[in-house]
């Protein structure tokens, strides 16, 4: 039986969700009826190390991806590949664009990952996006908000949707946990009785680092703690002097980029994300995987799937440093015996219905049936 090529087009393998996600459909696809072919820019990525040997890897020679559009055309025919898969609009539309030039009968999958839109301007982006995502022959929304946001913003029919949750490879996490050490500069953060709050993300706008701090300034007027923060991001300085001007600049901690991000997470004492916008948020599911609580904002559109309202976490209003604080304050304060019978072994059980192997067949089934059309 003649094996699905499927190449994958992603900006680069980088440190965000996108990659992460690609990384565990690539590594976790059945090799008896697939074969993954990865194409990225000319960047070098942090999970590029975590690719399996067999799964073919191509760099551009090129960091612009206006750029990659006929080089990305050649080797879909010369890798005669039946599927190219991509993420990320700009991505899409490359991706749907050097399909068509490759003049093969390669077919366009894209995959949507964020709750995108709200001013005008972007609005108008998101309808061209919208005209372009109809020339694919499958559109995969990684939530039920994303695909509402497809259908209203995005002009996208509700029957050209199908929703894939993002896949967690909790082997891959619970080898980590056991086998990965934190690094040695920051293992005094967490040698302490403070209580440890930990996040992860970009240090951007989406990510709402702001309404953490201020959060955290009034968590830690009642209890000792300490904050934790996984990731880098232009706001690095403004967010250093915000919380110098709060007082709390010796008990928050920027400790960067972290390949192995688990570690840090399952000695934490909660993981707190305060996002304006995701789109599934993947983040928050790994951190279940490790046994953390976690507390979340309510954001449009990928947490209170993930928590099923509430059910597995904490949910507060985008923004409300008060709320935040209120919910951390209330998990950080359990009795230990009732916060590992009742937040953390449910937590975990809900990160199994993101399993891996499991999402990964939902990829699988629509990368068949695509193939059929």
């Amino acid at each position: 039986m003649k094996k699905v090529k499927v190449l994958f087009f992603i900006y680069q393998m980088g440190g965000g969700g996108a990659a992460r996600t690609l990384l565990n459909i690539m590594n976790n696809l059945d090799r008896s009826k697939f074969k993954p072919v990865l194409v990225t820019l000319n960047f070098n990525g942090a999970y590029e190390s975590e690719l399996k040997p067999d799964v073919t890897f191509i760099k551009l020679n090129s960091k612009r991806l206006r750029g990659a559009v006929f080089p990305l055309a050649k080797i879909i025919r010369d890798e005669k590949a039946d599927i190219v898969f991509s993420t990320i609009p700009n991505v899409n539309t490359i991706a749907i664009i050097s399909r068509l030039l490759s003049l093969t009968g390669a077919k366009n999958i894209i995959r949507e990952a964020d709750n995108l839109g709200g001013t005008f301007r972007t609005n108008l982006k998101l309808r061209c996006f919208g005209i372009i995502y109809r020339l694919s022959h499958q559109i995969i929304s990684l939530s039920e908000g994303v695909k509402e946001n497809l259908i209203t913003r995005y002009g996208i029919p509700s029957e050209n949707v199908k929703v894939i949750y993002n896949p967690v490879d909790l082997q891959d996490i619970e080898d980590k946990v056991k086998h990965g050490e934190i690094a040695p500069e920051h293992r005094k953060l967490f040698n302490t009785e403070d209580k440890v709050i930990i996040t992860a993300g970009r240090l951007v706008e989406q990510k709402d680092h702001r309404t953490l701090l201020n959060a955290f300034a009034k968590v830690s007027r009642h209890i000792n703690s300490r904050l934790i923060v996984l990731g880098e991001g232009p706001l690095k300085e403004e967010l250093l002097q915000q919380a110098d001007d709060l007082n709390i600049g010796d008990r928050v901690h920027f400790v960067g980029f972290q390949k192995n991000p688990y570690v840090y997470f399952k000695q934490a004492d909660l993981f707190v994300l305060s996002s304006k916008h995701e789109g599934f948020s993947h983040v928050i599911t790994e951190a279940l995987a490790t046994g953390t609580p976690v507390v979340s904002t309510d954001c449009p559109s990928g947490p209170s799937e993930v928590l099923n309202n509430g059910e597995y976490g904490r949910l507060c209003e985008v923004g409300n440093a008060e709320e935040m604080a209120e919910q951390m304050l209330e998990v950080l304060t359990l009795k230990k015996e009732k916060r590992a019978s009742e937040i953390v072994d449910k937590g975990y059980k809900r990160a199994l219905d993101f399993e891996a192997k499991k999402i990964v067949q939902q990829y699988e089934d629509i990368f068949i049936d695509t193939l059929k059309q």
